[in-house]
């Protein structure tokens, strides 16, 4: 079977699949995402929304959606910074979409007393129509990826296979796929035979963009990935913090593989809808005052919270090993209208929103 349904049918199965029964997240999970690093990842998006409901033209009744919302800790984190703007927060619905019978019921503990009325969802269609900041951090990657091998004869997909001993394996179509260059850049059409380029179905962004066009608003794409597209094989599993192997204990790790932000930006403006970005997520956090932030909390903590909070921010905006600030990538996407948004120029958040 393709690669792409070889991965979906281990992520999202109804019965087996891995974001059906596992919960990754965390230090006994899978895998630590921003917003279980630091408080300050969800704050400074918090305000980030605020500002960008201000671009807006503050409309009285916004959707603030968040796609894959793990744990709930980011949505938490976003209502508490944006309390300190009362017409924005009252003006909010809050909206999840989410799959896992077992998060949704994390989420829903993380969310009680923070803000009433929030509504889950199986999938974006089910968000009601209206103005939204539509929120994606770390959900493109688990989407389901497609794999061409470039050979002698042209492109091939590569698909999951079984051998002779029943054990999974990576195998190519015989036949390959008809026109397929025609459909990449310049610098993929001179790949290295046995080259390896992945692509995802656009339709997802596509939808996003799409809803934003029509009704108003704006995205953050938050993902680990590249700014152009280029060969190379990123599909992996993760198990326990580790690096494992795809093909073994289906439905048992996670599955994904690097964003391509120039694809998804160029699905977006297929649909005409504008484009921020993308930048680097230290480049971005820092531009929304990450530093500043981490200043104050250390001013007012002990030695250990302190030692933290500094570690914490280092891990966000830190470009050596084991940093996101380079690897991760940030994207904006919104309605025509709106021609800036905090984070993606040379400004201060405070300027954007007057919350910080």
């Amino acid at each position: 079977m393709p690669v792409a349904r070889y991965m979906e049918l281990c992520l999202t199965h109804p019965e087996h699949g891995y974001y059906i029964t596992h919960d990754p997240l965390g230090r006994e999970g899978d895998f630590i995402t921003a917003p279980e690093v630091s408080q300050m990842f969800g704050e400074l998006l918090g305000l980030w929304a605020a500002a960008t409901w201000r671009a807006m033209g503050a409309p009285k009744n916004v959707r603030l959606v968040e796609l894959g919302p793990g744990r709930g800790t980011m949505m938490g984190d976003m209502l508490r910074a944006i309390r300190v703007v009362p017409t924005f927060y009252q003006a909010l619905t809050v909206h999840l979409v989410e799959i896992n019978p077992a998060l949704r019921e994390k989420q829903r503990q993380s969310l009680s007393g923070i803000k009433a009325n929030a509504h889950w969802h199986d999938s974006i269609d089910d968000v009601p129509d209206g103005p939204a900041l539509i929120f994606a951090n770390e959900y493109f990657d688990a989407l389901p990826i497609n794999q061409a091998v470039f050979a002698r004869d042209g492109w091939h997909e590569r698909v999951v296979d079984v051998n002779d001993k029943d054990q999974l394996v990576f195998d190519v179509a015989p036949e390959p796929l008809p026109r397929f260059e025609l459909l990449l850049s310049d610098l993929l059409r001179v790949a290295p035979l046995g080259a390896i380029f992945e692509w995802r179905s656009p339709h997802e962004v596509m939808k996003l963009a799409r809803r934003l066009r029509q009704f108003g608003g704006a995205a953050l794409v938050i993902d680990y990935g590249h700014s152009r597209s280029d060969a190379g094989d990123t599909f992996q599993a993760i198990a326990r913090h580790s690096f494992a192997d795809p093909l073994k204990n289906p439905g048992q790790s996670d599955l994904t593989a690097h964003v391509d932000f120039e694809a998804l930006a160029r699905s977006a403006e297929d649909v005409d809808a504008r484009v921020h970005g993308p930048i680097e997520q230290g480049q971005f956090l820092k531009r929304l005052g990450i530093e500043t932030r981490a200043a104050t909390l250390v001013s007012k903590a002990s030695t250990q919270v302190a030692a933290d909070v500094t570690t914490a921010l280092r891990r966000l905006v830190g470009t050596g090993r084991g940093g996101m600030g380079a690897l991760f990538k940030v994207l904006g996407i919104s309605h025509p209208s709106i021609e800036t948004l905090a984070g993606f120029v040379e400004d201060t958040l405070t300027t954007k929103s007057g919350a910080a």
